[in-house]
């Protein structure tokens, strides 16, 4: 594993082992790739920019990779009151706030991540990062572009096995 991976699987391992983040490769989020394999990439590439740019790594990269950690089937309209496009990014900071300590600066990440469509105006270079990053992603994805899945098998991050609930 060269030293980035090194360094990334530092800063989240406590999120990459926990069963709600390992839960999100249990829905689809953009086309045939899964909400963990979004959000490992995302996370991933904003660690680097983040790096690169000498911005607060830890924060932008643990908000990266709960952006979306909203636990639910999107197509499942009883899930959530509207748009989902607008409304996750609240259910993925409720879930995000439940499952460890966020600082404001990772709260703000997680619900400004969809600006300008809807949440909260990012208001730190890292909001800003993970906006942007998770744009060009989300493309990437959606154009097929890249195989995000790769990183998590890098990273040997086993998501839950579906069951008959989902």
């Amino acid at each position: 594993m060269d030293r980035y991976l090194k360094e990334f699987t530092a800063i989240t391992r406590e999120l990459l082992d926990s069963q709600q983040v390992r839960s999100m490769g249990l829905w689809r989020h953009h086309g045939p790739v899964t909400c963990l394999d979004h959000s490992l990439f995302v996370a991933y590439w904003t660690y680097r920019a983040a790096r690169f740019l000498r911005l607060d790594i830890r924060a932008a990269t643990r908000g990266a990779l709960l952006h979306d950690l909203y636990l639910y089937d999107p197509r499942d309209k009883s899930a959530h009151p509207g748009n989902q496009c607008l409304d996750h990014p609240r259910a993925a900071a409720r879930n995000a706030a439940g499952l460890t300590d966020l600082s404001q600066k990772e709260q703000n990440i997680i619900l400004s991540h969809m600006w300008p469509l809807g949440g909260a105006l990012p208001r730190s270079l890292e909001a800003w990062l993970v906006d942007l990053v998770d744009t060009v992603c989300a493309s990437l994805e959606l154009t097929r572009i890249c195989r995000p899945a790769r990183l998590r098998e890098r990273l040997g991050v086993r998501p839950l096995a579906a069951t008959g609930a989902c």
